[in-house]
């Protein structure tokens, strides 16, 4: 099926201390705001918080599954952080086709997550390349 304006798919996880504890371990990314209590109770957040690219993988991971789905390459990706992400948060990560190029096999697509709350908390811009068209 062809990919149309304002197609959309989305994906909700909720994001717990293992994730956050995992993805400084892959990531390398052992900022105390992460990982230490009282570090982060000092903080403007006044507890720790998720790391930013955390929950943002959500969205290439509904670019990769979803919409526009497996065999989809990422161009370009922009994220505007606007609120904190804190343990226990459940985020859905949803992207909605803004344009597409059929000549070129490329899209632009709004990428946003909302927490649990409806509070969106990032919001962005990605370029895809898309996977073939099947049977061709």
């Amino acid at each position: 099926m062809p990919l149309a304006l304002g197609d959309t798919a989305s994906l909700r996880k909720t994001i717990t201390d293992a994730d956050v504890r995992q993805f400084a371990e892959l990531s390398l990314d052992s900022n105390p705001l992460h990982l230490d209590e009282e570090y982060a109770a000092r903080s403007r957040f006044g507890q720790r918080i998720s790391h930013g690219l955390l929950y943002g993988a959500l969205v290439s991971a509904v670019i990769g599954t979803r919409l526009p789905g497996p065999g989809t390459i990422y161009l370009s990706q922009n994220f505007h952080f606007l609120k904190p992400v804190f343990r226990n948060d459940v985020i859905t990560a949803t992207v909605t086709v803004t344009a597409v190029e059929t000549a070129r096999r490329q899209a632009t697509l709004r990428t946003d997550c909302h927490n649990q709350h409806g509070t969106l908390v990032l919001t962005g811009e990605a370029r895809v390349l898309l996977p073939p068209a099947a049977g061709h």
